[in-house]
């Protein structure tokens, strides 16, 4: 599997900031005459000057299966219990096809249930994906193909982690902030923090990126309890509307 970085380790997921090259999945590259839709010429105001690397899988090799469209409504709703409050997040199926369904179907197996939120990065993203139980997350560790991208990351928004193309698989984030600079590096948002933003904004994020994105595909929360009691997480995950 990977991680939001799961393939997300803090892993390979490109993080581009105003001018500044950071590396990540993809490659970014410098422009000797930048053009307006390179990410090398964002204007600082939408990344930090050292950015953050962004949510990213850790384990590009895992097997590849595409999701079918069709099978979840135009929109649902999925709230988020977690342990400092809930979050009620709204899918748009059109807006990301294959990854609305790639969540319907990991809400409703239950897969999110008991996550910690891994990885926090103030004023960046808020990042989770990986099971409790690390045979879930085994279990689950099938890519699917990337969806065009139609949305912007803007405050709010969730988004599928990658490892670079076609790598997604159950690795979310959401935005803290316009991430605008990850639409050029092929994040799709599928949805939007309707209710609770305020409390995704208080997420513990004291230990940063410090959990290893391995040790908990290999070792789910015993390892993260042991090492990070502190992390929220997702009591129940369940499909309102």
């Amino acid at each position: 599997m990977t991680t939001l970085t799961r393939r997300y380790t803090r892993c390979v997921l490109p993080a581009l900031a105003a001018g500044l090259l950071v590396a990540l999945a993809g490659c970014s590259r410098p422009a000797e005459e930048p053009k307006k839709e390179e990410p090398a010429e964002r204007p600082a105001a939408e990344a930090p000057k050292e950015a953050p690397t962004p949510p990213a899988e850790a384990k590009p090799e895992a097997k590849k299966e595409e999701a079918k469209p069709g099978v979840v409504p135009a929109t649902y709703k999925v709230r988020l219990d977690t342990s400092k409050g809930p979050v009620v997040i709204e899918v748009q199926k059109a807006w990301a096809p294959l990854g609305a369904e790639q969540f319907h179907k990991l809400v409703t197996s239950g897969y999110y249930d008991g996550a910690r939120f891994f990885r926090i990065v103030p004023n960046f993203i808020v990042q989770f994906g990986l099971a409790a139980d690390p045979k879930v997350t085994k279990k689950w560790d099938r890519n699917i193909k990337d969806d065009p991208v139609t949305r912007t990351n803007r405050l709010g928004a969730v988004t599928f982690a990658t490892a670079g193309p076609n790598t997604r698989t159950t690795q979310v984030f959401i935005n803290l902030k316009s991430n605008q600079f990850l639409d050029d590096q092929g994040f799709a948002p599928f949805g939007q923090v309707m209710e609770g933003m305020d409390v995704v904004q208080k997420l513990y994020s004291g230990y940063g990126e410090a959990p290893d994105q391995d040790a908990i595909t290999n070792r789910g929360n015993a390892y993260l309890t042991a090492q990070f009691p502190k992390l929220d997480y997702i009591r129940k995950a369940t499909i309102v509307e």
